[in-house]
């Protein structure tokens, strides 16, 4: 006869061949490690979760394909106020790793020496200065629904509110495709932003001959706890 304690681990054993299996996310399946307390509705699976951001070139540059995680956030769908906030950990921001470049539509891949370089360009004091500003944030105001073009289209929603990057606080909105995936929300967004507009100025060397573009495209893809 198995004990309480066997029957769990084989049934976590088994849980977790059966996401691998479907290609789910685990923490979908899994139970809160020990101590800590079980996810909440609208809380982000912060294992799963990621930012992408594709950063363009100018001149003789490169473009890149950048990954960062999440420190904290929620998302509360269909909460006209307090609908929750994305706390992005900018140190953790990592360039052209496979699945950005991926992610973002770059073929190809970067040595590791060529990834230091743009990365200690990325996270210094000229750029994102990480040291002075270690997370970015959208604090969410409301998350109402989005009449999609078609009736039978995954339910979509407006997320409306401030972005903070470097320090400045942008009004921000913008659109969320969502999808059901065993008992857990999958959010993606896309939106652009300018550098220059939060007090970045873009790389550039050799008096611009190569460098970044202004502008920077961010693709949000978040799992969220079963709303």
């Amino acid at each position: 006869m198995k004990t309480r304690n066997g029957f769990r681990s084989v049934q976590v054993f088994a849980g977790f061949i059966f996401a691998s299996l479907l290609g789910l996310p685990w923490s979908a399946h899994a139970q809160a490690p020990a101590g800590k307390p079980a996810p909440r509705a609208g809380d982000i699976d912060l294992a799963n979760s990621r930012v992408f951001t594709f950063v363009g070139a100018t001149g003789f540059g490169h473009e890149h394909g950048v990954e960062g995680r999440l420190v904290s956030g929620s998302i509360r769908l269909g909460a006209n106020r307090n609908a929750g906030e994305l706390v992005f950990d900018m140190k953790s921001f990592d360039a052209d790793t496979p699945a950005a470049r991926k992610y973002v539509g770059l073929q190809g891949e970067s040595d590791d020496s060529t990834r230091k370089q743009v990365n200690d360009n990325m996270r210094g004091a000229d750029v994102l200065d990480v040291a002075r500003f270690p997370t970015a944030k959208f604090d969410i105001q409301s998350a109402l629904p989005y009449r999609a073009a078609k009736s039978d289209a995954p339910p979509q929603y407006l997320l409306d509110g401030q972005f903070t990057l470097h320090g400045v606080s942008k009004h921000l909105r913008v659109l969320a495709q969502t999808d059901e995936s065993s008992g857990m929300t999958h959010v993606r967004t896309q939106f652009s932003v300018l550098q220059s507009q939060f007090g970045i100025t873009p790389f550039s060397k050799l008096l611009g001959t190569i460098g970044v573009a202004d502008k920077l495209t961010i693709y949000g893809d978040a799992w969220v706890f079963g709303q």
